[in-house]
């Protein structure tokens, strides 16, 4: 990473796939995916950039991130027009206090273009396990002041929800924000960190928690924008 190593144009991303294949010691990448957006390299150069990179093996599927909707479909349409290999996999920021961009601009195309989504900042930063209740808590972590957005009226209502949700499940906030996350139609799995062995058991407890209408409701109406 540096000011010489970002965009998504032609020079840049042949060399960042070599560089990585080097430090990973293998022949292909599975998922090679796009950071974030970038306005000054033509979407044309990119794609085919991608396109020859998935003809030599080097690389297997592409994907996007931190793509508004109306270019992640500019994008899509120039892969489709061109014969080009395009985005099979969205990377959004989502999550039951983040929802409003993602649902109405980018979840429509998703759907109907049938695009995986993995989700980033899933549990908020860490604020919907529960951990951060109030200002004294954010010096609990390094990323604590990064927290002060959520502590509103409404995040406090989606914490409240996630309780009572929680309790009638036995199991953490952690796993029911994941869960919920997962339960929305289109969303194929959320990204989440643990630091601790306690921290990733709690979060594997959301892969076999079942949500049901009620409980969905509850987060939904919680959460609502």
């Amino acid at each position: 990473m540096g000011e010489d190593k970002k965009g998504l144009s032609r020079k840049y991303i042949t060399q960042a796939v070599e560089s990585s294949l080097k430090r990973l010691q293998t022949d292909y990448i599975d998922l090679y995916q796009s950071h974030k957006d970038d306005p000054n390299t033509p979407l044309l150069e990119t794609l085919e950039t991608f396109n020859d990179l998935v003809k030599e093996g080097k690389v297997r599927a592409i994907g996007a991130s931190n793509y508004e909707g109306d270019r992640l479909k500019e994008a899509l349409q120039i892969s489709k027009e061109n014969g080009l290999a395009a985005y099979q996999c969205l990377q959004p920021e989502y999550n039951l206090y983040t929802r409003e961009h993602y649902e109405k601009t980018l979840e429509p195309i998703c759907r109907e273009r049938n695009i995986g989504v993995i989700s980033y900042f899933s549990l908020a930063s860490g604020f919907l396990t529960g951990k951060y209740r109030s200002e004294n808590d954010l010096s609990q972590s390094a990323r604590g002041q990064g927290i002060k957005k959520y502590l509103d009226p409404r995040g406090y209502k989606i914490l409240a929800a996630l309780d009572k949700v929680a309790a009638e499940h036995d199991v953490s906030p952690s796993a029911v924000a994941l869960a919920w996350v997962m339960a929305r139609p289109g969303i194929t799995a959320p990204i989440a960190s643990a630091t601790t062995v306690k921290q990733l058991n709690e979060l594997a407890v959301a892969a076999g928690l079942k949500l049901g209408s009620d409980a969905v409701d509850v987060l939904n109406k919680a959460s609502s924008y």
